[in-house]
């Protein structure tokens, strides 16, 4: 029999409009909030429409560590993997 794992239920938090170092603070608030409450937060990010480097930083390092990225425009997916390649380099 295969052990099944466990799976903490989701709750989604939108992020729309432009994410700066400004509103991480706010962000993560609601990312440790969530998780406080046995919940994975999964950020929404389809209308998101600017970000600066810290907020991309942010996003990198907490994809899949403290939160899932339900979805997410092609520039800032394109612009995380060329971060991710340069850091690797």
């Amino acid at each position: 029999m295969k052990r099944q794992q466990f799976s903490p239920p989701e709750i989604t938090i939108r992020v729309s409009g432009k994410l700066f170092e400004g509103h991480l603070r706010t962000v993560d608030q609601l990312v440790q909030s969530a998780a406080e409450c046995s919940l994975w937060p999964m950020l929404n990010l389809t209308e998101l429409e600017e970000v600066d480097r810290t907020a991309l930083v942010y996003l990198m390092d907490g994809e899949e560590r403290w939160f899932g990225i339900a979805s997410c425009p092609q520039f800032i997916r394109a612009w995380m993997e060329q971060e991710r390649e340069r850091a690797a380099a």
